[in-house]
């Protein structure tokens, strides 16, 4: 025996369910439905060719699939068989995950053109600066956006509840007492989050630059909304407060460019042949990568008692090549007066002085 359903059947079968059990089903069907919807458009914008879509398709692609379920939702929520006190609850509800889920969206748009511009911009280059200071502003913009969305969410979702609406016309009446209170104990945090937008504006420091704090010598590893992390040279790490890179000296030794003179310092006799010196310096120059091929010398800057100083100067792309080649340079040179001229190497002299009368030290010698 065979059933054929004919449209006239269906529509029958639905006309005789009850009202209580076809809205509902209605509403979980167009939930669905936009669900299937966000789906298949957001898999069609993963699908272009422009960049900026690709990832924005990636990152907002949650939130907008949390929204618009939630949004037609709501929009049923008045037709649903129930009772006024559950609806005015859904519906409350709904409103609070729209407000929670556009604050998601937000943030997530913002980090979808955060990836697309760093994308064309990365660190890993031999001249970084304007990379690295586009990487810090937008770090430090995006953790004071996020805490505005959040506060502006948050504001928002709490002023859906009649008692806190309540609460907050007392709090405006006596807003000058409680501005003054909540200031005073927030005062480290607000003094860092003004430090972290001077730090964006002004740039004293970007990411992977090299500073020197407190005596350490490190690279700008994270700004935070409230504190820098400083990788150390031996992968210690330097927690400073925003405010201090504001309030305090410190030295940047990649503010403008990421080149660097570097220099050694030697000591030797006075006979110690200074032109030969200088032509096996630019030797080793000339011989290593780590040099730029920009500057070099070699001079006697200082002359004393016990002999004189000589200081290579040399200049390399970065830190890292400068201290690398500062050691190769020391290293090599010492080497060198070791093999060629190890009596111009530094010594401390005692000069013997015969006695100019012998014969007269030998009698008091014997009438002692």
């Amino acid at each position: 025996m065979r059933f054929r359903v004919t449209e006239s059947m269906l529509a029958q079968t639905i006309a005789t369910l009850p009202r209580a059990f076809i809205e509902p089903l209605f509403a979980a069907g167009a939930i669905v439905a936009s669900v299937i919807v966000v789906r298949v458009v957001f898999a069609l914008l993963g699908r272009s060719r422009k960049p900026f879509l690709q990832s924005a398709a990636r990152r907002i692609a949650r939130p907008v699939t949390l929204f618009v379920p939630v949004w037609v939702a709501r929009l049923l929520v008045p037709q649903l068989p129930v009772g006024r006190a559950i609806r005015e609850a859904l519906d409350h509800g709904a409103l609070l995950i729209l407000i929670a889920s556009v604050g998601w969206g937000l943030v997530t748009l913002f980090d979808a053109w955060r990836d697309f511009t760093l994308q064309r911009h990365p660190l890993q280059t031999a001249n970084n600066l304007r990379a690295r200071r586009l990487h810090t502003q937008i770090q430090i913009i995006r953790r004071t956006f996020i805490i505005l969305v959040f506060l502006v969410c948050a504001a928002a979702m709490l002023m859906t509840f009649p008692a806190v609406r309540v609460i907050g016309a007392t709090l405006f009446a006596s807003a000058g007492v409680a501005g003054l209170i909540l200031g005073f104990s927030a005062r480290p945090v607000l003094s860092n989050l003004i430090a972290g937008i001077q730090i964006a504006l002004t740039e004293p420091i970007r990411l992977d630059d090299v500073v020197i704090v407190e005596g350490e010598w490190g690279r700008i590893e994270e700004i935070r909304a409230t504190y820098v992390v400083v990788r150390i040279w031996d992968l210690r790490r330097l927690v400073v407060p925003l405010s201090y890179f504001i309030g305090q000296p410190f030295q940047n030794w990649t503010r403008k460019t990421t080149n660097l003179l570097g220099t050694v310092y030697l000591y030797g006799d006075y006979t110690l042949p200074v032109e030969a010196i200088r032509i096996e310096l630019h030797r080793l120059l000339q011989e290593t990568p780590l040099w730029d091929r920009v500057s070099w010398g070699l001079q006697v800057t200082d002359a004393t008692v016990q002999g004189i100083q000589l200081r290579a100067l040399m200049s390399a792309q970065n830190s890292s090549d400068a201290w690398n080649l500062r050691c190769l340079v020391r290293e090599q040179l010492i080497a060198f007066l070791q093999q060629h001229y190890p009596a111009c190497l530094p010594h401390t002299r005692i000069d013997w002085v015969p006695d100019a009368h012998p014969e007269r030290s030998q009698d008091e010698d014997s009438g002692s």
